[in-house]
């Protein structure tokens, strides 16, 4: 059993995570990153293998580092982003720790907290929490162990390739960006139904030549407007975190035209091993991959700041009641782009500066105390 002091830890080495790092590091702070995975980047190598972006090589890079693209208007795929993640930590020297859980954090008496990682403790004065936009653990409804075991199951976070599926009828459920990606992709080879509320979709095609004079608009309205600052932003908000967000890649038309049977009602139960709709239609289908998120698991923090939604009670990343804790990589973190690429680094790097003030005003006050 070891004990190691650091004084700002980061749990989590992705996207937000990384940004986080490099502030701090370029303003001399002492700062650990650590990662339950064995290779940095390993979150994204375990997407679906034709996963990309929904933001152009251009807007993708993290802070000091652009994303190696020959085509800055190309969508870069999931490996694509897994090695530069890695190269990026390389590149800036970040101290990154993979194989390494964070089991439980707890605050320490007089202030800062203590990470338990399986035998042994990190101590620290502030911590972030940067373990993604959704939390840890897949979300399922209970109702789906009552499902015929005929009925081949995957969430999203472990579907790879339409392959993996058996012949027959496969059920998507969940009709977000993820769900209808999916659902799209497995519809060229099997009949497919797609089960969920409609949430919307982006107006144009984001490989069209037109979205390349849109794409600065929105980025735009995504970074400045739709903040948690705007009434449209705080809409937005609350349907993103809890409804999920617009379809961006496939359309309706793309949907109807591999003939995806559309159900708009939510998957409510189970009749006879086959899942029920809330209108009382049963689906006879041999496969379900479930594009139904993440659950907010934050029970492994031990610091009551966890609000009755499930979400931290924070703001911008900044938990006023615990001092010294952080969170980033958050839905909504501050506006419509913190759960994209182009709003990443600029949620890290305010972050980053609350920390820095934190400390230089805990210096000031140990050094006049003395």
């Amino acid at each position: 059993m070891t004990t190691q002091h650091i004084e700002t830890l980061i749990i989590g080495a992705g996207q937000a995570g990384l940004s986080c790092g490099f502030h701090l590091r370029r303003s001399g702070r002492p700062v650990l990153i650590v990662d339950g995975n064995e290779r940095v980047g390993d979150n994204w190598r375990r997407q679906w293998d034709t996963l990309r972006l929904y933001t152009p090589a251009k807007y993708d890079s993290l802070p000091g580092l652009p994303f190696p693209d020959e085509d800055r208007w190309s969508y870069p795929g999931k490996d694509a982003v897994a090695e530069y993640l890695e190269t990026y930590a390389l590149h800036w020297d970040l101290p990154v720790r993979t194989s390494t859980r964070v089991d439980r954090l707890t605050a320490r008496t007089g202030g800062g907290y203590a990470a338990r990682v399986g035998d042994d403790t990190i101590t620290c004065d502030n911590v972030v929490v940067a373990t993604g936009t959704f939390g840890r653990t897949p979300f399922v409804p209970d109702f789906a162990a009552d499902l015929d075991p005929g009925i081949r199951q995957l969430h999203s976070s472990r579907y790879r390739r339409p392959s993996q599926l058996q012949p027959g009828t496969v059920l998507v459920v969940g009709a977000s960006h993820s769900g209808t990606d999916i659902a799209y992709e497995v519809a060229a080879v099997q009949p497919t139904i797609l089960s969920g509320r409609d949430c919307g979709q982006m107006p144009i095609r984001l490989e069209s030549r037109s979205t390349r004079l849109a794409i600065p608009v929105l980025v735009f309205l995504a970074r400045h407007v739709i903040t948690r600052r705007t009434p449209i932003g705080r809409k937005a908000m609350r349907e993103i975190r809890f409804h999920g967000g617009p379809m961006l890649r496939v359309k309706r038309a793309d949907l109807a035209a591999r003939q995806v049977r559309r159900e708009t009602s939510r998957v409510t139960g189970v009749v006879d091993g086959l899942p029920v709709l809330a209108d009382g239609t049963v689906l006879d289908v041999r496969n379900i991959v479930w594009c139904t998120g993440f659950e907010q698991v934050f029970d492994w923090i031990q610091v009551p700041v966890i609000g009755e939604d499930g979400w931290p009670r924070e703001y911008r990343g900044v938990v006023d009641e615990a001092p010294g804790l952080f969170f980033c990589g958050l839905s909504f973190q501050y506006a419509f782009s913190s759960m994209l690429w182009p709003g990443v680094g600029r949620d890290a790097q305010y972050i980053a500066r609350r920390i820095a003030a934190r400390t230089n005003t805990r210096a000031t006050r140990t050094l006049t105390d003395r």
